[in-house]
Formats: C-alpha cells, sequence, structure tokens
C-alpha cells in the first residue's frame, strides 16, 4: 500500500469520498505517543499538553525519563492519507492512569490501536494491552527503539507481555516519519485481515 500526501498528484484535492478510519496510538507514561503522532501527521498535530509541575512528582515515575518536561491530558490528534481514498485520523491517549476515563470515548469507532511499548518500562504498557484486548480492538505492539536502538528481542518482548503470535510486532522510531508509517500501514493490514477473516 502506497502512502500519498493530502493532494494527489495532479495538485487536486483526494477525493471527499474518501473513507476514513479513526486509529488510536495508546500506551504508558512518557512512552513517546505524542512524537509518534506528530511524526507522521500531514497536518499540524492537535496536542494537549500541559507542563509537568511539582504536584506529579510522587504520582509519575521520571527516572528513565529525566527531560520530560510536558505530558498528555487530553489527547493528541493528527491526521495522514494512506492513499487517495484512504485517510487515517491518528488519537493518542493519555498515559497516566488518572487520565484513563477518557479512554472510552477515545477509542470509540476506532478500527484499531497501535500499543507503543518502551521495553526499559514493560510494565507501564500492560493497561493498555488489556484494555483494547477487553474490547476487542484489534491492536499491533509497536517497540519504540529510543536513541535508536532496540535492546531485546521481539520475541523475548512478547512472551514478556503474554501477547500471542496473533497480534503483530513491529519495532519503530516514533520519530521518522517512514518507521511510524510501516507500524501504521501493518495495523490496518491486520484490522482488514481480521474482518475478512473473523476468528
Amino acid at each position: 500500500m502506497a502512502f500519498v500526501d493530502s493532494e494527489v498528484s495532479d495538485g487536486t484535492q483526494a477525493d471527499q469520498d474518501a473513507l476514513s478510519v479513526k486509529i488510536v496510538v495508546a500506551g504508558g507514561f512518557g512512552v513517546g505517543k505524542t512524537t509518534f503522532v506528530g511524526a507522521v501527521s500531514e497536518i499540524e498535530p492537535l496536542r494537549t499538553e500541559a507542563l509537568m509541575t511539582e504536584a506529579s512528582t510522587n504520582v509519575d515515575d521520571l527516572s528513565m525519563l529525566p527531560e520530560k518536561r510536558t505530558t498528555t491530558v487530553a489527547m493528541d490528534f493528527g491526521r495522514i492519507t494512506l492513499a487517495e481514498d484512504l485517510v487515517l485520523y491518528l488519537f493518542g491517549t493519555p498515559g497516566q492512569n488518572r487520565f484513563w476515563f477518557m479512554w472510552d470515548d477515545i477509542t470509540r469507532g476506532a478500527i484499531g490501536a497501535v500499543v507503543l511499548v518502551d521495553t526499559r518500562r514493560l510494565a507501564d504498557c500492560f493497561g493498555a494491552i488489556d484494555y483494547v484486548e477487553q474490547r476487542g480492538i484489534p491492536f499491533v505492539v509497536a517497540l519504540n527503539a529510543f536513541n535508536g536502538v532496540q535492546e531485546h528481542d521481539v520475541e523475548d518482548v512478547r512472551d514478556a507481555l503474554q501477547v500471542g503470535p496473533e497480534v503483530p510486532f513491529v519495532v519503530t522510531d516514533a520519530r521518522e516519519r517512514e518507521s511510524v508509517k510501516v507500524v501504521l500501514v501493518t495495523l490496518v493490514e491486520h484490522a482488514m485481515s481480521l474482518i475478512q477473516h473473523p476468528s
């Protein structure tokens, strides 16, 4: 499946009848969801970030994220055109447990989810995986290679997360547009295969 910009090759806008689908980008606190959406969005992404304050120091673990200064308090929103007739709308969830009451609204109507994982903090993604599994939302697991390095074997991570072989795993760099595109194509193909061949 080829990626195109929001305009087709002759410069006209893509067909107004294009199929639009909703994808959720979920995961733990500070895993890279905002970066993921921003790296691939063809529009200026909507971000609902707030400065972190001392009030969160006893709640949010920043030991692996010493440079983090802001956090998503509602959602991130972006858009990417995969083909002339397919537009994806990306919704990034907030990562902290105290904001999970919004997840039902954010995920409503989504065809699938990307669960973004920082393998240095595997426990932070268990909640997101449980959420999408319990609601039957098709998902892929994207291992975010911080500093461009993925230190763990994919199958070892799959075993640690106790996720079955039917769920695709992809190594990605949430900062790199082309890498993020691969994750989104994998998710769309996975969701379509489940629709065409339900278990």
